[in-house]
């Protein structure tokens, strides 16, 4: 099988670990050297992998192969708490609905922002994910299964610098102080303190690994207010404190 020039390549497999034939993975090998850009969806990952073109180099995959795939490539730094990661000309994703983030960013890193929106307002995307977003979503965890509930979880996360009351968050669920209290604790489980702390963490962490704001200003932009409160909370969830989160995630990607 003889190879052409490519701009990009872009593997995508099915919902299980695939088997790569020794010929793709060929294949694609000797495509890398005149391809500027590789890229992959879920576990098309592992057939980047089985090419050798994953060797000494980061990378993602969807979460719940993270071992296997760790296992298989232990030269690859596995980055699983990321929904994509772009390694020079290797790019790869989480989960396949990840696999939309990261085409958006192609888009953008190729032609600017402006197109990558207007495309993602094209298909119906309200919210297009930076790579080093999570692949794991606090909203997600709480699982709110009303919409009352719902729509005061959704504001609470766009209004993060603010007090966030539970009288302000009743008002927004159209109930009484007392009925969204009992009504949050009974569908999620946590308080709406422990929730609200949840979704500041959550965006707090996302802060430090993705932008250069200080500790002091990522602390008043999630609501914490001060520095030493944000830091008692990450100290609680993660074992450790922000500027060691931020330590660890390196230099602030240029996507």
């Amino acid at each position: 099988m003889g190879t052409r020039d490519f701009d990009t390549l872009l593997i995508a497999v099915g919902m299980e670990i695939p088997s790569t034939p020794p010929g793709i993975a060929s294949y694609l090998n000797e495509a890398s050297r005149t391809t500027r850009r590789l890229a992959s969806i879920c576990l098309g990952s592992f057939v980047l992998g089985d090419a050798g073109l994953l060797h000494k180099r980061r990378a993602t995959t969807d979460w719940r192969f993270a071992h296997e795939f760790q296992r298989r490539f232990p030269e690859t730094r596995v980055e699983i708490d990321r929904i994509f990661v772009a390694d020079g000309p290797i790019w790869t994703s989480a989960g396949m609905s990840a696999g939309t983030d990261l085409a958006l960013s192609l888009v953008e890193s190729d032609h600017g922002r402006e197109l990558a929106k207007g495309t993602a307002q094209g298909l119906v995307i309200h919210h297009r994910r930076g790579g080093g977003q999570s692949q794991h979503s606090a909203l997600l965890d709480l699982d709110a299964r009303s919409d009352r509930v719902q729509t005061a979880l959704a504001y609470a996360k766009r209004n993060l610098r603010s007090v966030l009351s539970i009288t302000e968050l009743a008002e927004v669920a159209c109930l009484s102080p007392r009925q969204f209290t009992r009504t949050f604790r009974a569908e999620t489980g946590v308080s709406p303190a422990r929730a609200i702390e949840a979704l500041r963490i959550e965006a707090a962490k996302l802060l430090l690994e993705q932008s250069r704001l200080s500790i002091e200003e990522i602390a008043v932009e999630t609501g914490f207010g001060a520095r030493e409160r944000m830091r008692r909370a990450f100290v609680r969830i993660y074992g450790e404190a922000p500027q060691a989160i931020r330590s660890e995630a390196g230099p602030v990607a240029a996507i």
